[in-house]
């Protein structure tokens, strides 16, 4: 699993029948700190994730392994919204919280 922020969403108006009706979402890959490293993922959100929320995505085959995504061409999928994390017993971010 890795960390990312939700960026915006991707529209394709043409694209395989077998991902038809799946949402698209742009991810900034995030570091432990919370700030994005520049990296970027498309991903299918298999959860219903937003724009600014933070999310756990997988890729690869284990994008593979949703309900939402059994059986199609994807490889990455986010499968969760986070609600906060620490590090060093440290709380580094909390959903809702400013900062």
């Amino acid at each position: 699993m890795n960390l990312a922020k939700v960026l915006g969403s991707v529209v394709a108006t043409r694209k395989e029948e077998s991902i038809e009706g799946l949402k698209l979402l742009m991810l900034g890959v995030a570091g432990p700190d919370g700030k994005t490293t520049g990296a970027t993922v498309v991903a299918v959100d298999a959860v219903g994730a937003g724009e600014g929320e933070y999310v756990l995505y997988a890729s690869g085959s284990s994008a593979r392994q949703t309900k939402a995504t059994e059986g199609r061409p994807v490889d990455a999928v986010v499968m969760a919204i986070v609600d906060s994390w620490d590090t060093d017993g440290q709380l580094r971010y909390k959903k809702g919280r400013d900062g």
